[in-house]
């Protein structure tokens, strides 16, 4: 199977299902993180975004009406749908890679045509509310790609259908020090079986198989996919697995100067392992996954 030829994409961000955004933004914001202001889904959801300097972030996603998710859920929103899954499944984590797109539309049509199309597309709109008084009406169209194998992950493509401003001022200050998202990376017992789905996801044909599993270049970062001993041998800890498929398992975020980042979470009494120049944080209730810090080239 081929994907079409396109230059690889951006990440845009990525999702992190959690219990409770309260208990997230406390766990984020002990972690250096700024973390914006609340905001409601008009299907049920709601999150807390940490935007950064590379212009992608993190998004955890709550569940804000029960009753509107299973509603929206019913009536086809792949999103919702999903997300409620992967909690009854797994809880917290992150479930899902998101991807910069132009045109939603061509990208559904696309992952359609290859096999690997999750559902209908999703267009939506809400508030966003900005430290400095600002509100933007942010609107968004959204095509999503999974496999079926592999029911505790999946990719969509997000056109922001109205242009957000790239200054978001003092929501992409840092404590942490932390600058962006370098890595992501994925765990599954023979990783190359979901190559195609990255490939399309991704839009990057250019994979680099090695020992501990592949590795594709987006357009701003990496996307690994690693065996459970791979990752264990990266990063000194075994990922929590529900049998075979990818599952999201770390973060990895560039820091402007690791010092800084390490200063932070000793002082709020963050418990990390440092290897080598990182900094890694297991696994906490409002962080789903292994959190990575690694000072920017």
């Amino acid at each position: 199977m081929e994907t079409q030829h396109q230059a690889p994409r951006s990440i845009d961000h990525l999702v992190l299902p959690v219990g409770s955004l309260d208990v997230a933004r406390a766990r984020l914001s002990a972690l250096g993180f700024t973390v914006a202001a609340d905001a409601i889904h008009p299907f049920g959801t709601e999150n807390a975004c940490v935007f950064f300097a590379d212009e992608t972030y993190l998004e955890p996603l709550a569940v804000a009406s029960r009753e509107d998710c299973e509603a929206s859920a019913k009536a086809g929103n792949v999103f919702v749908a999903r997300d409620q899954a992967f909690r009854f499944r797994k809880g917290e984590g992150l479930s899902a890679i998101v991807v910069k797109t132009d045109d939603a539309s061509a990208d559904d049509i696309r992952f359609r045509t290859q096999g690997f199309g999750a559902g209908e597309m999703l267009e939506f709109a809400r508030q966003m509310r900005f430290p400095d008084g600002r509100e933007i009406n942010a609107a968004f169209r959204l095509a999503f790609a999974a496999d079926l194998r592999g029911p505790d992950f999946f990719l969509f493509a997000c056109q922001r259908i109205n242009a957000l401003p790239t200054d978001r001022g003092a929501l992409l200050v840092h404590g942490n020090g932390v600058v962006g998202i370098s890595r992501v990376v994925l765990v599954e017992d023979n990783p190359s079986d979901f190559q195609y789905l990255l490939e399309l996801g991704l839009g990057q044909r250019d994979v680099t198989a090695h020992s501990f599993g592949i590795s594709l270049l987006t357009a701003n970062a990496s996307v690994d996919a690693l065996t459970p001993e791979g990752f264990s041998a990266h990063f000194g800890s075994t990922p929590r697995r529900k049998g075979r498929g990818l599952e999201g398992a770390a973060v990895v975020f560039h820091s402007r100067d690791i010092g800084v980042t390490e200063a932070c979470l000793a002082a709020n009494a963050i418990a990390y392992q440092k290897v080598g120049a990182r900094l890694i944080v297991a696994p906490a209730p409002g962080q789903g996954v292994l959190f990575v810090f690694e000072e920017q080239a």
